[in-house]
């Protein structure tokens, strides 16, 4: 499998597969058809089937996929086979939160520093790490081996630590912070705006609400 040649939507879509997966597993299914990925990942059997092909796994006629070998596939395709230690920068209510959640240790991703800029927060403990100041995020990126870095600042400060990330050597950054962000290439960006995403699903409420004003 050549991992540069995965479409980027076929790429958007492998974490779903892998859930599925892991809650197959979870409950004792051997395997699952396309049909059956599909229906828990919410798409077509045809998309599922070309997604995986990307992955050199076809299935076995009449049995369908193996999951913990698909699992174990996914999982290298998506870099989850190694150790992914990760930093947080900006500790505040979004910041403590993704510090506390234990999705990142169950996906392999361990979270080994925490840092804040407000000297208030600097020395406190959250999720059983000590805030440690940003002003030594080059030496902590260096030091232990980060290469992925989650921003949840505000928006006013995160280019400048963007930049200051991807100059210490990270090269994926995950944004929280309301705004674009600009990385060069090869770093891989992901921006989760959480406002945005309400605003998007207000557009869609706001037209399920007038069906039914007009239907009543």
């Amino acid at each position: 499998m050549d991992d540069r040649r995965i479409p980027e939507a076929t790429v958007a879509r492998l974490p779903r597969y892998l859930q599925v997966l892991l809650d197959a597993a979870e409950a004792g299914t051997t395997t699952l058809s396309s049909e059956d990925l599909a229906t828990a990942a919410g798409l077509t059997s045809a998309k599922v089937r070309k997604d995986l092909s990307f992955l050199g796994s076809h299935g076995t006629r009449g049995v369908g996929y193996r999951v913990p070998q698909l699992a174990d596939e996914i999982s290298v395709a998506l870099g989850l086979t190694v150790d992914r230690p990760l930093v947080i920068v900006g500790i505040g209510n979004l910041g403590r939160a993704l510090a506390s959640y234990d999705g990142f240790n169950r996906r392999g991703f361990r979270v080994v520093g925490l840092l804040d800029a407000d000297p208030a927060k600097v020395g406190t403990e959250v999720a059983g790490l000590d805030v440690e100041s940003v002003e030594h995020l080059e030496t902590i990126v260096a030091e232990r081996g980060v290469g992925l870095a989650v921003i949840a600042t505000p928006a006013p400060h995160a280019q400048s630590l963007a930049d200051r990330l991807v100059a210490a050597g990270i090269g994926a950054l995950l944004n929280f912070a309301p705004t674009h962000l600009v990385v060069p290439d090869p770093v891989a960006l992901r921006t989760v705006d959480l406002s945005t995403e309400l605003q998007i699903l207000s557009f869609y409420e706001q037209g399920v609400t007038g069906m039914d004003a007009a239907a009543g």
